[in-house]
């Protein structure tokens, strides 16, 4: 009999005739919306696999319900929606899908910072609205990015991919990393300094930290008030890292001049959420990953990892 597993949401037909191979698959058949709570509780009960999305809480109460469950395989390169300590202390494995995603990550970070500093969001509703008519010397004028000072926290696969496309604007390159990495600054020109120094000197602050306990609100009114009042705020990493609400008086009051977000504390965020009134806000609702070819090697990587867990090897991406 083939072991029994429980798929989130929707999938490509490619990657549930993969699962179809070796399992007994269930699965919630709708795309757009996220399984109930009630649903997914009763499913969890009768697998030893789930496959799940960033949009499910794998939490201690649901894990309890899980008798047979023997994997978790999360189709994201974050896991924070598990708890992964309850998940260790049952024994069930917990993996996610690095690697894959890092330079369609880079390149949407990249595109956020330039469309932020060149208010190109704002321009293309100035213009719908009708209100474009005339030509004027310092009409929606923006921030340049070629030579200005980049600052990374965090740098990882995603971190090194962006320093990458930010030489070829010849921009300045500063880090902040919970470790060095001598040969990274060596190859790729960028300078590893302290947290205040990188607030401090940067044009663009770029957050790609993971999200842990100790990033929790690592960027908060104290970070956002030693920055320039020029500086530019991205954050492609998740929700919670960047104190929104610190954000939106930083951004209200010209404390710093714009910012660029992908993530959000709650997601999907409600359209009364005081950050979506400010102009100076490019929001996008999470798409970081969303290349079709990026989304489908996300979405095989988290299906091998089922595979590979339930056929008794140790998963490539595993996290506990």
């Amino acid at each position: 009999m083939k072991p029994k597993i429980y798929i989130t949401r929707k999938l490509p037909n490619l990657v549930v005739d993969k699962l179809k191979n070796a399992f007994d698959v269930r699965m919630w058949e709708k795309e757009e919306e996220p399984v109930p709570r009630e649903i997914l509780e009763k499913e969890i009960q009768e697998v030893e696999g789930l496959y799940c999305l960033l949009t499910e809480s794998i939490d201690r109460d649901l894990l309890n319900l899980a008798h047979r469950l023997k994997i978790v395989s999360n189709m994201a390169v974050g896991y924070n929606n598990i708890d992964v300590a309850a998940a260790t202390e049952k024994g069930i494995m917990v993996t996610n899908t690095p690697g894959v995603l890092t330079e369609t990550m880079a390149d949407l970070t990249f595109a956020l910072l330039m469309a932020s500093a060149r208010r190109l969001v704002e321009s293309s509703d100035y213009l719908r609205a009708g209100s474009w008519k005339t030509w004027s010397p310092m009409q929606l004028t923006g921030q340049d990015i070629y030579g200005a000072t980049l600052g990374i926290f965090g740098l990882g696969r995603i971190g090194e991919a962006l320093a990458k496309r930010a030489r070829g604007f010849d921009m300045n390159l500063l880090y902040h990393n919970r470790s060095r990495k001598p040969d990274v600054e060596e190859q790729l020109g960028i300078q590893y300094v302290s947290k205040e120094a990188l607030l401090r000197e940067s044009d663009f602050v770029c957050v790609l930290t993971p999200y842990t306990q100790e990033t929790v609100n690592y960027i908060g009114a104290k970070e956002l008030s030693i920055m320039k009042p020029n500086a530019i705020l991205i954050n492609s990493a998740r929700g919670g890292i960047v104190n929104e609400e610190a954000l939106y008086h930083a951004l209200k009051r010209g404390q710093i001049w714009g910012a660029g977000l992908d993530v959000f504390e709650e997601e999907p965020v409600g359209t009364d959420h005081p950050l979506l009134s400010l102009p100076n806000v490019v929001a996008l609702p999470h798409i970081g990953s969303a290349s079709y070819n990026t989304r489908l090697k996300m979405a095989l990587l988290a299906a091998e990892n089922l595979i590979q867990g339930l056929q008794g090897n140790t998963p490539k991406n595993l996290v506990n």
